[in-house]
């Protein structure tokens, strides 16, 4: 049956391909005398056309018909309603234009929150179950639809950010305009991801007016930072731009002994030479020093108490603080190109070159106590070097036109990614010593034994070659059809440098397709319906050496948006029923991973963002899920998958006086609901619920503002979320933060 869906796929998307390609020779030929004027018309600041333009960072302006002028889908969002993404489609299209579930988080509501991390950015967002895995200063964890997406669900600027095992990256919070969160498959254009959805975070780009902005700050646990961020025009002529952004912290961590720093600096250089090409260079450059925060911690001592009646300090390191330590430097150099040949196509080229070099060595517990009065955690060393290398490019062709019936957006694209990773792992079992107990009422540390031997060295290569297609056909001035297909080629080598024979190699293909319809009600309404699949080749092999099989996903939506004309909000509701196949889970207590079966989540989220009057902003988000395991082992099928819980709802405001005596001062906050998950696979451990409060207060004068933000308020000590008995993880203790900031 695979054979044949993939047959018809390649079919289907040849004679596409076809399609697409007499079109650009009949339209090329005809349209090219005309477009050198048509050039000459365009604003500098972009066509407003293509995903790639960059805006000025100018506030929207707004229309007769009472709606925000188009803003640039890769720039700066007026308040927290945001109108137009390039992610869910790869190209601009307005969101209530788009038969799919997405929201922005746009600059002003990342600092009006404060959220340091991807993880505290995404909080108030559905759909989406941010710090699975706790306070880690790592990765980001999170959870898109019911399913982990942390590893294979985050992409930069539309290019994918691998996180396989310990090759890891970590994106600086400071560094981007938005962050855009796209729920359900999108393997029909990006060729990878987790079916749940992918996180797309959008770098700061250079903008055509001068500015610059500095902030310092401090808080808990002897945190400082300072970051700046600079830019505009290079010269008088009009054609180049430049933007600096920086951000450097020291500090601590609710981890006793575990330090958080970085170092970021991120130049970006546009060069535009008429007002239909522009070539946009991105570069970042990023230090992390930390250590091991998410500590594997058994259920009883934390989501409930152990048979002593004791609770493990949340604060306990449960390491060594003299080796406690994770090392990383990462960096990202790449370019995007975009070229308006006419007013009909437009090129883009996004290119990308991703290092990451890390190092871990720590204590951990993964296997519960040491002794029967569950005092005593059981720990091993563990020790990693991981290097990743990931060499991105995605071209790309649009033709927007009128075929005499119908208005159409053509997309054609080929994509290529190669991604390398040299992962040598080692403990103390392999090296035959064992590592000290550690007590949760008095802990002694210093008892360093010896140094862990490795049991697997590997050098990972993974390549992934797709072709897609994507036509938006307006059948009517209010009826939109998006029709996508893609076929993809993928290739993943594991050379085992510690037991050659189990090095393998495995090459898979498949077909990927979307189909979705939506109309728009002058009022502002839009419903909407969609089929999508996806597929997901996996990187690695499991502990025997054997390949993972592919991944795949099928998934139907329905959903409906409300835009009102005028009203300043955005209102989204989707329900959707979506099945995971060759899931891949976690094996209790070691580092490799195994097929779980087919998942499946059925759920409903709503979305609302708006501006609701001057100075008054507000979010909230409500999820529920219906997850349960339908193919895989006895003891899971009919159960629900851990760590994931099953209802989320959110709701943020906050408020800055406009006008009199008090005008400049502000306030805020927000409540965050999560619901009960299970820790076994049998269900019968649960991990509570809980309920968290932020608050914030603020004060702008001039060009001057001072804020004080605070995230769960009440210091409430939660478990969030457990792999098994012996594999829970704390979340993020009270957070409390100082900033002033200056810009000019």
């Amino acid at each position: 049956m695979g054979s044949v869906r993939t047959l018809v796929g390649v079919r289907a998307l040849r004679t596409m391909a076809l399609a697409g390609a007499s079109l650009f020779a009949l339209t090329a030929g005809a349209t090219a005398q005309q477009a050198t004027a048509r050039l000459e018309e365009l604003s500098v600041e972009g066509t407003g056309r293509g995903a790639g333009a960059t805006g000025g960072g100018q506030s929207a302006q707004r229309g007769a018909d009472g709606r925000a002028a188009p803003e640039d889908p890769r720039g700066p969002v007026t308040g927290y309603v945001a109108t137009r993404s390039a992610t869910a489609t790869k190209t601009n299209t307005p969101l209530i234009e788009t038969p799919q579930s997405i929201t922005v988080v746009g600059r002003e509501q990342i600092d009006a929150q404060k959220a340091q991390t991807l993880t505290q950015a995404t909080q108030y967002t559905a759909g989406v179950y941010s710090g699975t895995f706790g306070a880690d200063t790592r990765v980001d964890y999170f959870s898109l639809r019911g399913f982990i997406a942390s590893d294979y669900g985050i992409y930069r600027d539309g290019l994918q950010v691998l996180n396989y095992g310990f090759g890891t990256f970590k994106v600086e919070t400071f560094g981007l305009e938005r962050i855009e969160v796209l729920r359900g498959p999108a393997a029909v254009l990006f060729g990878a991801g987790n079916p749940g959805g992918i996180i797309n975070q959008i770098t700061k780009r250079p903008t055509t007016q001068p500015f610059g902005y500095v902030e310092v700050g401090g808080g808990s646990f002897g945190q400082v930072y300072g970051a700046f961020d600079i830019g505009g025009p290079v010269d008088d002529s009009g054609h180049w731009f430049y933007r600096l952004t920086g951000f450097g912290r020291q500090g601590g961590t609710q981890v006793e002994g575990a330090p958080d720093d970085r170092a970021y600096i991120a130049p970006a250089l546009t060069y535009r030479p008429d007002a239909g090409t522009s070539l946009t260079l991105l570069t970042s450059y990023q230090r992390d020093s930390t250590a091991v925060t998410a500590n594997f911690l058994p259920y009883l001592g934390t989501a409930r108490p152990n048979l002593s009646g004791l609770r493990i300090p949340r604060s306990l390191n449960v390491g060594d603080p003299t080796i406690n330590t994770f090392q990383r430097e990462q960096a990202f150099a790449g370019y995007e190109f975009e070229h308006a040949f006419n007013e009909t196509w437009t090129f883009r080229q996004n290119l990308r070159y991703s290092f990451s070099d890390a190092f871990q060595n720590s204590y951990l517990n993964q296997t519960g106590y040491a002794d029967a009065a569950q005092t005593q955690l059981a720990r091993y060393q563990f020790l990693t070097s991981s290097k990743v290398g990931i060499f991105q490019v995605d071209n790309q062709a649009e033709a927007r036109f009128f075929d005499g019936y119908f208005a159409h957006d053509l997309l054609i694209g080929l994509d290529y990614k190669r991604y390398d990773l040299h992962d040598n792992q080692g403990t103390n079992f392999a090296a035959g010593y064992s590592v000290t107990p550690l007590s949760i009422i008095n802990p002694i540390y210093g008892q360093i034994l010896g140094r862990p031997a490795p049991y697997l060295v590997n050098s990972d290569t993974f390549q992934q070659l797709g072709i897609y297609i994507q036509d938006q056909i307006k059948l009517t001035d209010r009826l939109t059809l998006v029709l996508g297909g893609r076929q993809d080629f993928a290739d993943n080598v594991v050379r085992d440098r510690l037991s050659p024979t189990n090095s393998s190699r495995r090459s898979d293909e498949a077909f990927s397709g979307r189909a979705a319809l939506i109309y728009n009600f002058p009022e502002g309404l839009a419903p909407y319906v969609s089929y999508s699949t996806s597929f997901q080749p996996q990187i690695g092999s499991d502990a025997n050496g054997r390949s993972y099989a592919p991944e795949y996903g099928e998934q139907v939506e329905v959903g409906v948006k409300f835009e009102p004309v005028g009203y300043g909000f955005f209102l989204t509701a989707a329900a959707f029923d979506l099945v995971r196949q060759n899931v891949l889970q976690p094996v209790p207590g070691t580092f490799f991973s195994s097929p779980l079966g087919e998942v499946r989540s059925r759920g409903v989220e709503v979305q609302a963002v708006a501006n609701l009057a001057q100075g008054l902003n507000l979010v909230g988000a409500f999820t529920a899920y219906d997850l349960q395991t339908i193919k895989g082992n006895a003891d899971q099928v009919g159960r629900t998958p851990t760590r994931i819980p099953e209802v989320l709802a959110s709701v943020f405001a906050d408020y800055t006086i406009p006008t009199g005596d008090w005008r400049g001062f502000g306030f805020g906050g927000g409540v965050r609901y999560v619901g009960r998950s299970f820790a076994d696979v049998a269900n019968t451990l649960t991990v509570p619920d809980y309920v968290l409060f932020d608050a914030q207060i603020h004060y702008t004068w001039d060009n001057w503002r001072a804020a004080i933000n605070a995230t769960n308020l009440g210091d409430r000590r939660f478990v969030s979320s457990c792999i098994s008995a012996n594999e829970c993880f704390y979340g993020e203790a009270r957070r409390v933060l100082a900033s002033v900031s200056y810009k000019w």
